[in-house]
């Protein structure tokens, strides 16, 4: 049977990916690409950029932002079970965020504001438009300071709150955009799932272990990494931006990872293996079927994988990953955005339109494509304070869709 994959290409995969490795700046990586049923898998380099024990196929890793396309599928278990309904006000289940007020501009001093037109609904939560969100251009104004100081994003060195006190600080705050106006960052990942653990009366991370880690085999996905796998978590590097040298963010043992999480966020919290994320994406492709087993609606999976922006709103959000290529290193491109993932919207690279998924601070990049039946999934443990994550990612992608063989 074809992989659908030709040698030369999957060889040329290896060579590329390689050659990140031996140049020192990426210490190690785990790579899967997946087509018509077969899947390749590459484990390069080491744990750690000193040396010590080799990457292997089950290495856990900190999915960073990679979180967001899989923490959104709780909240689609939901919708097929009419708990919630996409223009539910969502003021029952999350109080602190009812009667808004909303600056009357982004930058504006926090008690320059004016009422919300609106209530928040559970589609604007989930599609990343209630209001307010991580916008880069907006470094330096009073919302964004305030969103830092009260630890309501993974920013050290101000932990993150336990749930209901994550809300009381969110309720503090007004909204930069009315709701519904416009597509914004990480904020909107976490609060789906406060959403979920509120609607459930579960924490998050249970409800997602039984309707999606556990039905999909995800045995070493969750929140934090056991103390009888903690060897198998390397330690994440954010190098100096500077010099290149590697400097440890965060350690195994002992580590933000190595025990339950005060705050179990969906935007960024969870760990995971490359096998782990390829069983959910392949899901995805397969139109919510797993190994027979209905884990979503085909609709659902629709919803979450085609774009839900508006033009006005696909327009802001090209614009500012355009305009900040040279920061993101040109990631973010992919113009749409569906439930808790990018979906590209047009062909600006050697990924089709429709391929969907996301990418990680931390290294990490995962997206399954329709067109070609493809899931590709690259771990590594290198965080984007440096080019050289970013790079890997693109010539992982490039050289993937160069392997082709039809």
């Amino acid at each position: 049977m074809t992989t659908g994959f030709s040698v030369t290409g999957l060889r040329r995969l290896r060579e590329v990916l390689t050659r990140h490795v031996d140049s020192g700046k990426i210490p190690g990586l785990v790579a899967l690409v997946s087509r018509n049923g077969q899947t390749h898998v590459e484990t390069l380099g080491t744990m750690q950029h000193d040396g010590g024990a080799p990457m292997q196929r089950d290495t856990i890793f900190r999915m960073a932002s990679t979180s967001k396309p899989l923490s959104i599928a709780a909240a689609m278990v939901l919708l097929d079970e009419c708990r919630l309904r996409l223009d539910d006000v969502v003021d029952p289940w999350l109080p602190e965020l009812a009667n808004r007020q909303v600056l009357t501009s982004p930058g504006a001093d926090l008690d320059d504001t004016v009422p919300a037109r609106r209530p928040i609904t559970v589609r604007d939560v989930l599609t990343s438009t209630f209001g307010l969100g991580m916008d880069m251009t907006a470094l330096g104004t009073p919302i964004l300071g305030a969103i830092f100081e009260r630890g309501l994003t993974p920013n050290l060195p101000v932990e993150v709150p336990e749930q209901d006190e994550w809300m009381r600080r969110l309720g503090e705050l007004p909204l930069m955009h009315q709701p519904g106006e416009q597509w914004q960052y990480q904020i909107s990942s976490d609060l789906v799932g406060v959403l979920v653990s509120r609607v459930t009366g579960k924490t998050f991370e249970e409800f997602l272990s039984e309707r999606i880690f556990e039905p999909l085999g995800m045995k070493d996905t969750g929140f934090h990494v056991p103390a009888d796998k903690i060897d198998r978590l390397p330690p994440l590097y954010a190098p100096d931006p500077a010099t290149g040298e590697f400097q440890v963010w965060d350690e195994a043992e002992g580590g933000r990872w190595s025990a339950p999480p005060a705050f179990q966020g969906g935007g960024g919290g969870l760990v995971s293996t490359a096998d782990d994320y390829h069983a959910y994406f392949r899901m995805l492709l397969n139109g919510g079927v797993h190994d027979g087993r209905r884990i979503l609606s085909r609709a659902a999976v629709e919803l979450m994988t085609t774009n839900r922006l508006t033009p006005e709103q696909q327009a802001v959000r090209h614009a500012l990953a355009t305009s900040a290529v040279h920061i993101s290193f040109g990631q973010g491109q992919q113009g749409g955005w569906g439930l808790g993932m990018a979906v590209r919207t047009h062909h600006n690279d050697y990924a089709p339109i429709g391929q969907f998924g996301w990418d990680g601070g931390s290294g990490t990049s995962t997206y399954a494509d329709p067109a070609n039946q493809i899931v590709g999934v690259l771990l590594t443990q290198v965080g984007y304070t440096v080019p050289s994550p970013a790079h890997v990612m693109a010539d992982f992608w490039t050289t993937v869709y160069q392997a082709i063989e039809d």
